[in-house]
Order: structure tokens, then C-alpha cells, then sequence
């Protein structure tokens, strides 16, 4: 199969295949030779601010000179983000081969009677073998739903766990309640592994505390009082971080990261924590990881792609209060204009009410990211008039509804939010659109 063929299969693989348990990943990867315990490996879980983390750790461990493989979902715009080497995602030659040689075993394994991988397990078994080929030196591994049943749950001693931020979401896999997903979120940790979490939710860090103090397992819990921000701008964050874990005088050093929301600080805090932890393992100088957090690049979370223009895969209840607390601040300065779409199976009508009693935007582009979970574009306009906004316009083209709301923005910041989706709709196309003008240059 060629390039496209093989991404047409894989998107195809929900239709006929289901989630299989860890010991059929563990039996792949057998087949494979086990790659997933031949590298040192970062494992990261949460709800939210998961792929930040990696991104954080990515270009620390890059920063000091190593060869890093960085494992992330979803992607935004081509399968191939998913699997990244050095800060760039991997060639469709290279991809052509891993699916190539995983299809092998594969085969082999339903002919024996296994039953085929899922999507996530597939892409998973395909990232082991492209790492190993690279001869990554880390792999930084972001689960893919949960954490327990995860396929990347499989590696049987990491260098450490981080588990991010909990919140409800995905309840129908993982559970009703805080206390029921932390559980499943703690399922990463190993025994004896280190582990680092976000502690603010006193109901999710008591599960993880416990399971860890269970396995044996240091445990590290971030909390907010740990930073404090310096300054807030639309170049990124300056802020202080206590280095000093459980010290009488915890020492402080001055951090930024590249991103304007002030979650982020939570975020480069379990990542910079980590390479503290791990310097006997890495040897990476303090200035050295400063320098890699500050040239974090991860697209999608918060990221300024134009002028004022701010994209952002805010998608559940807790990215949405975070989405807020960003675009409150800046609109003390600035008016705010939002680009919106939503997958039917969110809460889109709560995400609309939430967003315009708080925000209350200048004005409001609804659009619709197609396929078999679309809104139509103007059924969220109407939800946006409902709620008491004034200047709203539906437009089912993502690339028009950019414009739009570009040119609604004025001098004012354009917020682009309610899905995943709709980041990799938008930059698919700028994308085309710098290749026309390319074409006329």
C-alpha cells in the first residue's frame, strides 16, 4: 500500500476492530522484539495539559543535546504530527515503513487467531518500531484515553510518571466522578518509578498519593503555591518557580514559557520538576533547561499563529474555564472576538453559555468542522444569540469563517476555540493559502 492507502486504513480500523487488552499489546510488541523497553522513557497522563507537558520535556531533553522521540495525540492536521523525532514529524517514507513492518506482525498474529489492534494500538506499536530505527536515546510517551488499559501503559519501567490535570471528561470510559478518573489516570505509575503530579484537586492527588505510597513509588505533587507570576504578556509568562521540594527555604528560579495562558504555569512546573529530578539520569544543566522551556513550540494549546490571533483546543468543561481565564485577562485590554465549533458528543450548549457569561465577546463566528459529528454552524450562532450575543455570524466554511472573524477582530484579539478539530481545519488553510500565494510570488 502506498502513502494514502495506508492512512485511509487506519482511519478505517474503528469500523471493524475494538479496544483489546494490555497483554494483546504486550504480545505485538513481543513480536516486535520489545522495543518499548529499550529506551528511557517519560510517561504522561492527565485530562488536560498532557501534550504540553511532553512538549516541555521534548525540548528540554533536546535543548541538552539528545535525540528525543515524542509520542502525542491527537493530531491536527496529518497522521504523521503523531510521531515526532527531534521536534520534526516523521517523512510518509518512513511512515510507509513502520506500518509495514507492524502489518507484518500483524498479519501473523490474526492468523493465529489474535484479534487485529485498535487505531491508538496500532499507531502505538507503529511509534516503538520508528523510534527504535531512529535509535532515539528518550521517548516521551502521552497516553492516549485513561491510563491503565492504555497501550503505552505496556513500557515496564519508565524513568518517571507525570499526570497532568483531572477533570471530567471522556466519563463513559473512565468514570462518573474525580476521585473514579484519577484512578484510572494512576494506573500509569510503576513501582518504585517517581512520580509527579498536578496536586491542586485534593480529590484526584489523594487516589494518586495513595497509589503510589501502594507501589512504592516516590510521589511529587505540584500545587499553585509552588509559582508565582511575574508577568503576563502577549510575547508569553515570566514566573518563578520553587525548585526546592519540601525544603524551609525552597529555592527559586525565574522561568517563561511561550504561552499566554496561565495554566501553562502549572504545566512547565511537572515538566521542569521532572528534569530536576532526573539530572543524574540526563546531566543537563539548570541554564540549559531554562533555555529549553523557553523555546517550547506545541501547536494548538494557546498558540499565537497571527497577530492577535490565538488558536486553542480548549474542548471540555476545565479547558474551557482555563480558555476563560486567558481571554478575561487580555480583555481587560483588548475586545475580544471568538471563532467557535463543536463536535456533537461535547456540551457545546454549556461550553456557549460558560463562555458568553463570562466573556462576553465583541463578536462571535460560529463554523462547523465536518464529518459524521458536525454542527452545523448555524445552529451555534443561534445557541450564541440565545446567550445575549448581539454581533454573531454562521458560516459553515472554516476557511471563509477565519476571515471573517479576522476581519471582525479589528485591533482587538481573535480567540479560535471549541475543538481540536478546528485548530487543524484552520491551519490546513493557512497552510493552502501561503501555497497559493507562493504560486503567485
Amino acid at each position: 500500500m502506498n502513502y494514502k492507502e495506508i492512512v485511509d486504513y487506519i482511519e478505517e480500523i474503528p469500523k471493524f476492530t475494538s479496544k483489546n487488552p494490555l497483554d494483546h499489546t504486550k504480545n505485538l510488541l513481543h513480536r516486535l522484539g520489545d522495543p518499548q523497553n529499550e529506551r528511557k522513557v517519560i510517561h504522561v497522563a492527565g485530562t488536560n495539559g498532557k501534550g504540553s507537558v511532553c512538549a516541555y520535556l521534548d525540548s528540554m531533553l533536546r535543548m541538552g543535546g539528545y535525540k528525543v522521540g515524542l509520542f502525542t495525540s491527537p493530531h491536527l492536521v496529518k497522521i504523521n504530527e503523531r510521531f515526532k523525532i527531534n521536534g520534526e514529524m516523521i517523512s510518509d517514507d518512513v511512515f510507509v515503513w513502520a506500518f509495514d513492518r507492524v502489518k507484518e506482525i500483524i498479519d501473523e498474529a490474526m492468523e493465529e487467531g489474535l484479534d487485529h489492534p485498535s487505531y491508538f494500538e496500532t499507531l502505538f506499536l507503529m511509534c516503538m518500531v520508528i523510534f527504535q530505527d531512529a535509535d532515539v536515546e528518550y521517548v516521551i510517551l502521552e497516553t492516549g484515553l485513561g491510563g491503565r488499559l492504555d497501550a503505552t501503559n505496556t513500557v515496564d519501567k519508565p524513568l518517571a510518571c507525570i499526570i497532568t490535570s483531572i477533570s471530567l471528561d471522556h466519563v463513559e470510559y473512565l468514570g462518573n466522578t474525580i476521585g473514579e478518573i484519577a484512578g484510572e489516570k494512576a494506573g500509569i505509575i510503576k513501582p518504585q518509578v517517581p512520580v509527579i503530579y498536578d496536586g491542586h484537586n485534593q480529590e484526584a492527588a489523594k487516589v494518586i498519593r495513595a497509589r503510589a505510597e501502594e507501589l512504592g513509588s516516590p510521589s511529587y505533587a505540584m500545587t499553585e503555591k509552588m509559582y508565582r507570576m511575574v508577568e503576563n504578556t502577549s510575547r508569553g509568562i515570566d514566573f518563578m518557580f520553587r525548585c526546592g521540594y519540601e525544603k524551609n527555604e525552597p529555592e527559586e528560579v525565574e522561568l517563561f514559557i511561550p504561552y499566554i495562558a496561565a495554566y501553562q504555569m502549572m504545566n512547565a512546573s511537572l515538566a521542569f520538576f521532572t528534569m530536576e529530578m532526573l539530572r543524574k539520569d540526563h546531566g543537563i544543566s539548570r541554564e540549559k533547561l531554562i533555555q529549553g522551556l523557553a523555546r517550547t513550540r506545541w501547536e494548538g494549546r494557546m498558540e499565537t499563529i497571527l497577530a492577535g490571533v490565538i488558536v486553542d483546543g480548549a474542548h471540555n468543561a476545565d479547558g474551557v474555564k482555563r480558555f476563560m481565564e486567558t481571554a478575561c485577562h487580555f480583555g481587560k485590554k483588548y475586545p475580544i472576538t471568538l471563532l467557535f465549533s463543536a463536535v456533537c458528543d461535547k456540551d457545546y450548549q454549556e461550553m456557549i453559555h460558560t463562555v458568553c457569561e463570562n466573556i462576553r465577546p465583541a463578536g462571535v463566528v460560529a463554523t462547523q468542522i465536518w464529518g459524521n459529528r458536525v454542527v452545523p454552524a448555524e445552529e451555534l450562532a443561534q445557541l450564541f444569540r440565545e446567550n445575549g450575543c448581539d454581533n454573531v455570524i454562521g458560516e459553515p466554511d472554516v476557511g471563509k469563517a477565519f476571515e471573517e472573524a479576522c476581519a471582525m477582530k479589528g485591533d482587538g484579539m481573535l480567540f479560535c476555540v471549541g475543538s481540536l478539530y478546528l485548530v487543524g481545519e484552520i491551519k490546513a488553510y493557512l497552510a493552502q493559502k501561503r501555497d497559493k500565494e507562493k504560486e503567485y510570488d
